[in-house]
């Protein structure tokens, strides 16, 4: 089956917009806490343990894992995201590969813990990323991830809003397919496949869908920066709430 491509930059929209790198910046925060639950569920140690980024964009959720202590790896398909990504290294030591998700270019068992970002509601073929993502996870490794449910909102926001609608599209159209967008249930019966347990999904959301709106809006006529959309969104966590548009979640690998 064909794997729908990862885009750097949205052509169909002005160059300055990059829709990837819009979710990184509106995702990071929770993202990252999310994360430090999970590391303190697990009794993960960021020191003197390796940490495996797919879909990384720019590098900017690689960039905070490394902060955190993890000698870091990131991952993209694109060309154009890893030169991003090389272009706005800081320092911290993270290495940038250019290498698909479903075919990944790395050893085995060589990772304590591999994030999915920005990739599994994109690839035609999840059991091969998760697949992939098991292989080059340590026994006991965890896979983190945040995705997109399949529900009436979350395809008028994706398949709508954010491809469509001239005032708050960041995405080219295609990107997002109703069939590529997965419940929590499919994708944990695709972790046990992939000889993963699921662990916890975990709902997150704007603060105020409207927020969420006026950031989108702001962004596409140029009066709202890269930087102050973090704070614009404000994404917050819902531990225990149905996932009406996006969820988090993690898995353990199997011994």
């Amino acid at each position: 089956m064909r794997t729908a491509p990862h885009i750097a930059l949205d052509s169909a929209a002005p160059a300055a917009i990059d829709g990837r790198h819009i979710r990184a910046l509106t995702f990071q925060s929770v993202r990252m806490e999310y994360l430090r639950r999970v590391l303190g569920e697990l009794s993960l140690a960021a020191d003197g343990s390796r940490a495996l980024v797919v879909g990384s964009g720019r590098g900017l959720l690689a960039r905070g894992l490394a902060r955190l202590g993890f000698e870091t790896v990131a991952a993209d398909p694109s060309p154009a995201a890893t030169a991003l990504a090389l272009d706005a290294d800081d320092g911290l030591g993270v290495t940038y590969l250019t290498t698909s998700a479903e075919e990944l270019a790395l050893p085995d068992d060589s990772f304590d813990l591999v994030y999915c970002a920005d990739t599994l509601e994109i690839t035609e073929r999840p059991d091969a990323v998760l697949t992939e993502a098991a292989r080059v996870l340590r026994p006991g490794g965890a896979l983190a991830y945040d995705t997109v449910n399949r529900t009436p909102v979350s395809r008028l926001v994706y398949l709508g809003a954010f491809q469509v609608l001239p005032t708050t599209r960041i995405m080219p159209r295609g990107r997002y397919a109703a069939h590529r967008l997965r419940r929590p249930a499919e994708l944990a019966e695709s972790l046990d496949r992939a000889g993963l347990s699921a662990k916890d999904v975990s709902a997150f959301k704007p603060r105020d869908v409207r927020s969420l709106v006026r950031a989108t809006r702001g962004r596409r006529r140029g009066t709202v920066t890269d930087d102050q959309l973090p704070e614009l969104v404000g994404m917050v966590l819902e531990p225990g709430s149905r996932p009406v548009v996006t969820y988090l979640g993690y898995a353990v690998r199997r011994a």
